[in-house]
């Protein structure tokens, strides 16, 4: 379930008043920082004024079926979380973004989530908390769910503002406040290749997979494994800054070339320990987060069929420098995909609720920058061999199951080579 929270600022900022639902539809892109496509999204709202709380998104679920339990789900995520963070919300907004499809009218989209609509409004009011409005956003239009009222909520619709004419786009400019496209488009900077190099970027996989199984089986290689795998994608990272990013879509293909499929290869089966993921993860401030990211994203798109689980570590990195650097819509999508990746994978359990209930990420980047300069530090001295250095057990002992708590989650790549599971192949799971 990927539950988008961001924390209202300080009271003393620039307030806007939001009038209607027309200017409630244009604010939902500046609240999210994207245009959720095919998302329910929930808005908590405090004190009489109803002022932004929580918010929490999630794909439209597609069987009706599932409508109900989801509907109660969500209210229950939003509302005990917000009291978890010692506000309990007065009241809820909820959006339901859709496009149509051919053939498809707006219109009939709004009437097809009615029902969902109608669920979600009664869960909330089962937990003693009100839905203020119901939206329904598509093809460039909205409807109310709550107003009866044909004068001002015509069947057919209204038509949502021109971009950037509202007054929340003029507040956003001002607080400089970006839009970062739709949540399909930036989730598509980090989808799997589906061009004719997918097949390579597999039998490369292949290739360093085979390569790599023996080495890992023992202490000695495996971490010869993590000093290759750093110093490779440190050395990518350099490439990578030499090249300045431009454009997204620009750079995205750019960067493609520049990583060969034996080098993306490598570092991607490399990042499946999980120590060596934590050392690449202190890239995440100054000069070193931007090229990390490039590298991250990059890294990715490489994670093509049948290791689509493996991109669970190169997703979470991108989300965690993304949050790091400020970057919060972008990493709540990383980290989703992470999560749909790998529903189990615990660093990014960790980072996303993390990031939705709006801690700071300072504290991580301490523990991260303690753990570089204690490593720096030994590098001068002999190291005390009364106390052993953390390792990660051999493939073939690893546990099947990822714990609920801090520990590291077992890689994809293991539990292949135990034969728990064949490559690429999952339960299917929901979105974190």
């Amino acid at each position: 379930m990927n539950q988008h929270h961001e924390s209202t600022g300080p009271a003393d900022e620039q307030q806007i008043t939001l009038r209607g639902p027309a200017e409630l539809a244009d604010a939902l892109p500046y609240l999210m920082g994207f245009h959720p496509n095919d998302s329910v999204v929930m808005v908590a709202l405090h004190g009489g004024r109803g002022r932004f709380g929580g918010r929490l998104r999630l794909g439209i679920p597609q069987a009706p079926q599932e409508w109900a339990p989801v509907a109660e789900q969500l209210a229950e995520c939003l509302i005990k979380g917000s009291e978890r963070r010692g506000e309990r919300p007065d009241a809820i907004v909820i959006f339901l973004c859709q496009d149509p499809v051919e053939g498809e009218s707006g219109s009939r989209i709004m009437e097809r989530l009615r029902p969902f609509a109608q669920r979600l409004r009664t869960a909330c009011g089962a937990l003693d908390v009100p839905v203020l409005e119901a939206l329904c956003i598509s093809d460039g239009r909205y409807w109310s769910y709550c107003c009866p009222d044909g004068r001002c909520c015509p069947a057919e619709g209204n038509q949502m503002a021109m971009p950037g004419t509202s007054v929340m786009a003029a507040a956003a400019a001002y607080a400089g406040i970006q839009v970062r496209g739709s949540l399909r488009e930036m989730e598509a900077r980090l989808a799997p290749l589906k061009t004719s190099a997918a097949a390579d970027q597999q039998r490369a996989l292949d290739s360093a997979g085979a390569e790599l199984l023996p080495r890992l089986l023992d202490e000695e290689g495996r971490q010869e494994v993590a000093r290759e795998t750093l110093d490779l994608a440190r050395q990518l990272m350099k490439r990578l800054r030499e090249a300045p990013a431009g454009a997204p879509s620009v750079s995205d293909i750019n960067d493609d070339r520049l990583i060969s499929h034996d080098e993306a290869a490598a570092v991607i089966l490399g990042l499946q320990d999980r120590e060596t993921r934590d050392r690449a993860a202190e890239w995440m401030e100054g000069p070193e987060a931007d090229s990390a990211l490039r590298l991250w994203r990059g890294l990715s798109r490489r994670c093509v069929a049948p290791y689509e689980e493996h991109a669970a570590a190169p997703l979470t990195l991108a989300g965690w420098v993304s949050w790091s650097t400020g970057d919060e819509p972008g990493a709540r999508v990383a980290l989703g995909l992470a999560l749909r990746a790998d529903s189990d994978y615990t660093f990014a359990q960790l980072l996303h609720e993390a990031c939705n209930q709006g801690l700071d990420p300072e504290t991580l980047r301490r523990c991260l920058r303690g753990e570089r300069s204690a490593r720096t530090g030994r590098r001068g001295h002999r190291p005390d061999r009364s106390v052993r250095p953390r390792t990660a057990r051999p493939a073939a002992t690893r546990r099947k199951k990822a714990p609920s708590g801090p520990a590291r989650p077992e890689s994809p790549a293991t539990r292949r080579r135990s034969g728990q599971a064949a490559p690429g192949r999952r339960a299917p799971g929901g979105e974190g």
